[in-house]
């Protein structure tokens, strides 16, 4: 427009607007001191069957204007996509009720791995795991390798579907996501298996699954 603006003028519009930066908060899942930190079980592991090891992460949906959060659960041998929510929160209660449901819908894994962050450590969130007979693995402080699978699967979905098409809203990122899964699952052959997921986790029932 031809008006000489500095990036202090800028900044004190900015204050004076109340216009901020939708951003996600540093140290939102820090864990609780007096928590118990679970040992990681996975080192050495020979993972050769189905719903042996289910790993879960939470991660920072950017979209076209602000941000939501995805908690997703893959099972590990099959690199199958087997339950996941979003949310604008990252409560523990939003996690624990998506777990309940993918258990309730796809049976129960014999180790859950997550890690140390506060929606895991929660009492509340260990306890129903716990009741289940399933064995609860937690990566090492700082080591996002001893997630490395669900990892994967966050840089997948940004790579290929998030910053390409960044969603515009909720219920976009949620059919967005749902249409992605859907593809991760059903079509999209995992390198480090040399299949698609759903034919480990389905077997010859994969197409109908």
């Amino acid at each position: 427009m031809g008006y000489p603006v500095g990036v202090k003028r800028v900044r004190r519009l900015y204050r004076l607007m109340n216009l901020r930066t939708i951003y996600p908060k540093r140290n939102l899942s820090k864990a609780k001191p007096t928590d118990y930190k679970y040992p990681y079980l996975l080192k050495g592991l020979k993972i050769k069957r189905l719903n042996q090891v289910w790993q879960a992460d939470i991660s920072y949906i950017p979209m076209f204007r602000g941000f939501m959060y995805m908690f997703a659960i893959i099972d590990v041998y099959s690199r199958r996509i087997v339950g996941w929510s979003i949310s604008n929160t990252m409560s523990m209660e939003w996690c624990r009720e998506t777990l309940s449901d993918t258990i309730r819908m796809q049976g129960q894994p014999e180790i859950f791995n997550t890690d140390q962050g506060s929606q895991f450590t929660s009492p509340s969130f260990i306890k129903p795991l716990l009741e289940k007979g399933i064995q609860i693995s937690m990566d090492g402080k700082g080591r996002a390798l001893d997630n490395v699978f669900i990892e994967r699967f966050w840089r997948s979905l940004k790579q290929e579907y998030v910053y390409l098409n960044p969603p515009n809203g909720g219920m976009n990122l949620y059919r967005g996501i749902k249409a992605y899964v859907e593809f991760y699952n059903h079509r999209r052959k995992h390198t480090g298996t040399g299949y698609i997921p759903n034919e480990l986790f389905f077997g010859n029932n994969a197409k109908a699954s």
